[in-house]
């Protein structure tokens, strides 16, 4: 059995030991070796020494597409990160400086009149209104009952306190809509953050990881063949001797 083999890029004889035959490397290796050299076949033989620069090309490309896609998603992150499309609004600060003196004097009826401390008071005039002008105590009633008085003043009371209410109200809407309007801005911009994230994520686990693994079998495999020579040299200086 022949322990020699020709080299298909220099046509030097080399030791078995020292190279593999085209159909040993994986099908990326092959394609390079025959892409470069049309008459090779799956039992051709090429030297270590050439293997090693077919090896090292497909690693340099390995890194140089992967660095190429990193650099691409990072440049996309980079771009969002840098967009001013849009400002984080205080809300309750911008509306606190746009109000005018109607709208705290609309906003304070409101929170007074929907509180205990209006609704006591108010029961309390009422009451007090009605016991001055059933009781004797004075000679004189200013309001006697059905209170015709009284209920004017009520109505006077819900007409201006109505429309101060609904002017809160509003205030409240505009709140609410500016409100709404900061948070669909602040999600858009995350949900595109994090869509660049998660591809990123994706390329290191699909893409970067399993490539780094090819690089350190290579790796692998090219230290074995070393070991492998450096252990038939041993071999025949063992003969030798």
């Amino acid at each position: 059995m022949p322990k020699t083999a020709t080299c298909l890029i220099d046509h030097a004889t080399y030791d078995l030991v020292d190279g593999m035959t085209v159909q040993e490397l994986d099908p990326q290796l092959q394609s390079a070796i025959q892409r470069d050299n049309p008459a090779a076949t799956p039992t051709s033989f090429i030297c270590s020494e050439h293997l090693v620069g077919y090896r090292m090309q497909k690693m340099d490309r390995m890194i140089a597409k992967d660095y190429q896609q990193n650099k691409k998603i990072n440049q996309q992150l980079t771009h969002i990160m840098q967009k001013n499309t849009y400002q984080v609004v205080d809300v309750n600060r911008q509306l606190e400086n746009s109000l005018t003196v109607g709208q705290r004097v609309a906003d304070a009826v409101a929170r007074f009149g929907g509180s205990w401390a209006f609704i006591l008071s108010f029961l309390s005039v009422m009451v007090i209104w009605m016991l001055l002008n059933v009781l004797p105590l004075f000679w004189a009633h200013f309001d006697p009952y059905p209170f015709i008085l009284l209920n004017l003043f009520l109505s006077m009371v819900a007409a201006i306190q109505a429309p101060l209410i609904m002017m809160s109200q509003n205030r409240a809407a505009e709140y609410d809509r500016l409100q709404a309007v900061n948070d669909f801005r602040v999600n858009s911009k995350s949900e595109e953050e994090i869509r660049v994230l998660h591809k990123k994520v994706d390329h290191l686990i699909q893409q970067d990881e399993p490539n780094m693994l090819e690089i350190q079998k290579m790796q692998t495999q090219m230290l074995g063949e070393i070991q492998a020579q450096v252990n038939e040299l041993r071999r025949l200086q063992a003969r030798q001797h």
